[in-house]
C-alpha cells in the first residue's frame, strides 16, 4: 500500500512540474513579442520586425479550421479600413505552403500569410489551439491573447485602442 502511495505522489509533484515549467514559456501581455523570420505564401521572408512601429494582430491559424475561417472575412474587412493607418494583421498559417497560398487565394486575405516552421508555433506560447491571436501594440508588445475565434467587434475596438 505504501509503495502504491509513493507513486500517486511521485505521479502528482510530475504532473505538477511539467504544468509550471509548460506554462513558463508561454508569453504574457507586456512582454516583448518575439521576434522571427518565416516564408511568406510567395516565398519570400518576412520577419516581425518588418512591421516595426505598426500595431500588429498576429493571427495563427489552418484552412481546415472551421472558427478560423469564420474569422479571416472580418480580418480581410478590418485590413481595409485601417491597414493604411499604421495597423496590419499578419497570418501564421499551420499548414503547407502550396494549400496555404491557395486558401488565401480562395478568402481574398488581403494581409501577409506567413507559413508556419514549427518553431514560431512554438515560440508563442507554444500554440495548441487554433486560432490563436495576439494583439501586438507599436512598441513591439503583446497587449492580448486570444485563444478561440473573437468577433469583428473584439478586434475593431482592440485596432482602434492600439491606433490612439
Amino acid at each position: 500500500m505504501r509503495l502504491n502511495f509513493r507513486g500517486v505522489i511521485a505521479c502528482i509533484i510530475l504532473v505538477l512540474l511539467l504544468g509550471v515549467c509548460s506554462q513558463a514559456r508561454a508569453i504574457e501581455a507586456g512582454q516583448a513579442a518575439p521576434d522571427f523570420s518565416l516564408t511568406n505564401i510567395d516565398g519570400q521572408k518576412a520577419s516581425l520586425t518588418d512591421f516595426k512601429g505598426k500595431a500588429v494582430i498576429l493571427n495563427f491559424f489552418a484552412s481546415w479550421c472551421p472558427p478560423c475561417r469564420e474569422e479571416i472575412p472580418d480580418f480581410i474587412a478590418l485590413q481595409k479600413t485601417y491597414g493604411d493607418k499604421g495597423f496590419t494583421f499578419v497570418g501564421v498559417s499551420l499548414v503547407n505552403v502550396s494549400e496555404s497560398k491557395d486558401f488565401a487565394a480562395k478568402m481574398g486575405i488581403n494581409y501577409p500569410v506567413l507559413i508556419d516552421d514549427g518553431k514560431v508555433s512554438n515560440l508563442y506560447g507554444p500554440v495548441r489551439s487554433i486560432p490563436t491571436t495576439y494583439v501586438i501594440g507599436k512598441d513591439g508588445k503583446i497587449v492580448k491573447m486570444y485563444i478561440g475565434a473573437r468577433n469583428k467587434e473584439t478586434f475593431e475596438a482592440d485596432i482602434k485602442e492600439l491606433l490612439k
